[in-house]
């Protein structure tokens, strides 16, 4: 059984007691679930989920749990409104801006530190490009691209993540002073990330992708993408905390544009209130890929805000606590409008 929250309301205020419920501690409030058990999918009332049996009440009790903030030091990231995650590259040849400050560690940390100021709660810094044939990177290479920019931002205040699949590079951004992990592999890659994680404390994002271990880009055919990714996570998140990790500490991302084609993405865009049954806060990242592309008569990565922005926000409306972006500032704004769209709503004032 699965159960994706559906028909979200503004005023929660206007309704009964137990007819909605609080979408994660966050913004969103709704009414309703779609119940998909096998082949059959229905819509049960929020009042109602109790006599789904166990497997319901153990999902409904996480898409309506608060999750827990990460402190982080003399840091903390909160998860009851969407926050953003800035990207910044340092790599030759990343999809998107892949070369703009590879060989300059000063150039990317004052990259990152404009994007702190402009809005970004993180600053997501990558040394390995993980775009569909891109060429893999020596441990000991992209920890020398990654750390002394990390050091940089960690010294400027700004929280950092790592973007690597390698536990040398992780355990290199972390003695810099990066705080989080966030790895595409979902500590798949490399045998001993997982140690080092629950060795460390760090909170970490894991993504799916159907082949990790060889990149993350196999298109395997789903029956259905929305059930099997939140499965596969869902596993996933099991094993992790099984090995030492505290699920308060673990961020989910659905993947979009690993190993999925254009329908498998759009699915999981609409689904995405689903993932929060994970009981962990979600990332979603976006921004610029090339399903903006397809639905855009092949825009160039250039010429892909507009699409980046329409899908942050539908993120936001979803409840998706972190937003993985390149455009920092134009994203940010969108979520203040949209976090004051919603701030009137729930006030309940006309």
């Amino acid at each position: 059984m699965h159960l994706r929250p559906i028909h979200f309301v503004d005023a929660p205020f206007a309704y009964p007691d137990g007819a909605v419920a609080r979408l994660a501690g966050g913004l969103q409030w709704f009414a309703a679930y779609e119940v998909i058990e096998h082949d059959r999918r229905s819509i049960v009332p929020v009042a109602e989920v109790a006599r789904l049996g166990e497997r319901a009440a153990t999902l409904h009790a996480r898409i309506i749990a608060p999750r827990a903030p990460w402190v982080l030091g003399e840091r903390t990231l909160r998860f009851d409104q969407p926050h953003v995650a800035g990207i910044l590259n340092v790599t030759p040849d990343s999809f998107s801006d892949g070369g703009a400050h590879v060989g300059d560690p000063a150039g990317a940390a004052s990259a990152g530190v404009a994007m702190a100021a402009a809005g970004a709660a993180v600053i997501d810094v990558g040394g390995e490009s993980t775009r569909p044939g891109a060429a893999l990177v020596w441990e000991e290479d992209e920890a020398r691209r990654v750390a002394p920019v990390v050091e940089r931002l960690a010294r400027a205040g700004a929280l950092v993540s790592i973007d690597t699949r390698k536990a040398a590079v992780m355990e290199a951004a972390l003695a810099a002073g990066g705080a989080i992990v966030n790895d595409v592999s979902a500590l798949l890659w490399d045998d001993r990330a997982l140690e080092l994680i629950a060795r460390s404390g760090a909170p970490v994002v894991l993504m799916h992708s159907p082949d990790p271990k060889a990149g993350g880009h196999g298109r395997p055919i789903y029956r259905d993408v929305l059930v099997e990714v939140f499965d596969w996570l869902e596993a996933r998140v099991a094993a992790v905390v099984a090995a030492g990790v505290d699920r308060a500490r673990i961020m989910v991302d659905p993947g979009i544009g690993f190993g999925k084609s254009l329908t498998d993405n759009l699915a999981l865009l609409n689904g995405l209130a689903m993932f929060h049954g994970l009981g962990c806060p979600i990332m979603l990242g976006v921004s610029r890929k090339r399903m903006i592309g397809a639905l855009d008569n092949e825009a160039p990565v250039a010429e892909r805000l507009g699409g980046s922005i329409a899908l942050a926000v539908a993120g936001a409306q979803a409840g998706v606590q972190s937003l993985r972006v390149h455009d920092v500032a134009a994203t940010v704004q969108a979520l203040r409008v949209w976090r004051g769209l919603r701030d009137r709503a729930l006030s309940g004032a006309s």
